[in-house]
């Protein structure tokens, strides 16, 4: 087996200006949006109180996960990332796969961010098409993206910043409204008071952490950023351990004060809980405070994913696996074509609040998830093999390892895979794997047919970064 090198030097040409704290907003921007600011009304209704059990077993998961990946992306920071390990330590085939698989679920996550956009100006404008806001949003995005690294880093470190505070002073007014406000409809009591803690059940729950992978997404784009980050061993270790941390308190800790504060019964998917929580309070514009602070967040994790899915088209055409246009860059160091590509999900977001906006949302999370999950079984997998071979060749150890191997790392694996299979059991979901098992059946047929015997190197030449 070839060197990791050689995949590293295939996919140079990025700029290097990526600072530590840059990486550790653009997991929280990615990680910290739609998913808990909506989304989290979703898990709500299958869950009711025990979708706080549903996130903590999502944020387990992601742990784990975070841990693989910050061990590999130590060993080997590239853009290609996951995607670019699961080529060398498991077979081309595999690279290919979760390569396109991600950047599938990633674009159709910029679409369920962009719908999620229409929804929360609809709180100030109820006439004006959401299709409106999408194109004027999207337009706007899309602009940053292309100008350089460095200005995508900066807006997305003072947009994860916005919703960052918020959350805090969220907490903050939470637990003085919950602990110190002695008003007798809000308490810990709203836990049980409506049907118990598990309404619908223990199946209810685990039903739910299908949502709350939904919403820890986008917390592993920190691997992808690695490969344009100043000093990727140092950023890397300090980012991934302050993301995670956020994440899990972020979480666990606004979902528990919002299930105090609203009865759960109550938490619907017509506005953010957020801007619920706000309402029942009674602080003088609030709501429409903390809807601008989720639109915010749908803005910042929609920047964070167009940046993501660009990267991962980058590195499929620096591999022989994509269009060699998608792998040259400008001279600003930005794949231009990748970028404009990559923005499919936004046109598939206009069609779908043109035909259906009621139901826009949740069908594009439904079709997402796949790729999402594939993607995260197979970093696991991949790391399973990636540390198989370290043991192997007996490589020195590595700054950061991954604790509990070979143990966690399999749980991580199941858990993943029994997450992906209850998809098929929930209505709301069954389109996950229907749709995401033949679209995966046919990438392996294109890779069979078309790309299985194109050598990296050949495309390398003909990709290589164009200053125009």
């Amino acid at each position: 087996m070839k060197n990791f090198n050689h995949i590293i030097e295939r996919e140079s040409g990025l700029q290097r200006h990526l600072s530590a704290g840059q990486m550790a907003m653009i997991a929280i921007g990615g990680a910290i949006g739609t998913g808990l600011f909506l989304g989290s009304g979703f898990a709500i209704g299958f869950a009711g109180p025990s979708v706080i059990l549903s996130y903590a077993i999502g944020a387990l998961v992601a742990l784990l996960l975070m841990g693989c990946l910050a061990e590999m992306t130590v060993a080997h920071p590239t853009a290609g990332s996951f995607g670019a390990y699961a080529e060398h330590f498991i077979s081309p085939l595999a690279g290919f796969l979760v390569r396109y698989a991600y950047w599938a679920a990633v674009v159709l996550a910029v679409g369920t961010e962009v719908t999620a956009v229409g929804l929360y100006m609809a709180y100030w404008f109820p006439d004006v098409p959401q299709w409106w806001w999408v194109l004027l949003f999207s337009a706007l995005l899309i602009a940053i993206n292309a100008t350089s690294v460095k200005a995508f880093g900066a807006m997305e470190y003072a947009l994860s910043s916005i919703k960052v505070i918020a959350i805090v002073a969220f907490i903050l007014v939470g637990c003085w409204v919950v602990f110190g406000a002695q008003r007798p409809e809000i308490g810990l009591h709203n836990y049980t008071a409506h049907g118990g803690f598990f309404p619908k059940g223990a199946w209810g729950m685990w039903v739910a952490v299908i949502i709350s992978i939904f919403s820890y997404l986008s917390i592993e784009m920190i691997a992808v950023a690695a490969g344009e980050a100043r000093d990727p061993q140092s950023a890397i270790r300090t980012a991934f351990r302050s993301s995670v941390l956020r994440l899990v308190v972020f979480y666990l800790l606004t979902l528990a004060l919002m299930l105090a504060i609203v009865p759960w019964s109550s938490a619907g998917t017509d506005k953010s809980p957020f801007v619920k929580v706000m309402e029942i309070i009674g602080i003088p514009h609030a709501a429409a405070v903390l809807n601008f602070v989720v639109l915010v967040a749908a803005l910042s994790a929609m920047n964070s994913q167009l940046y993501i899915t660009t990267r991962m088209m980058f590195s499929l055409a620096r591999a022989g696996h994509a269009p060699a246009a998608m792998g040259r860059l400008n001279a600003r160091g930005i794949p231009l074509a990748a970028l404009a590509i990559s923005c499919m999900g936004i046109a598939v977001a206009m069609v779908l609040n043109l035909w259906k906006p009621e139901q826009a949302f949740l069908l594009m999370m439904a079709i997402s998830m796949f790729g999402a999950m594939f993607t995260w079984f197979m970093v696991f997998v991949t790391h399973w093999f990636f540390r198989r071979q370290r043991q192997r060749s007996q490589a020195p150890a590595l700054p950061f390892q991954m604790w509990g191997f070979p143990w966690l790392t399999l749980l991580g694996a199941a858990l993943m895979l029994a997450i992906l299979l209850t998809t098929l059991f929930v209505p709301q979901f069954r389109m996950t794997l229907l749709v995401g098992l033949p679209f995966l059946l046919a990438l392996t047929l294109a890779y069979q047919l078309h790309y299985r015997h194109r050598t990296p190197a050949a495309v390398t030449a003909t990709a290589a970064p164009a200053q125009e």
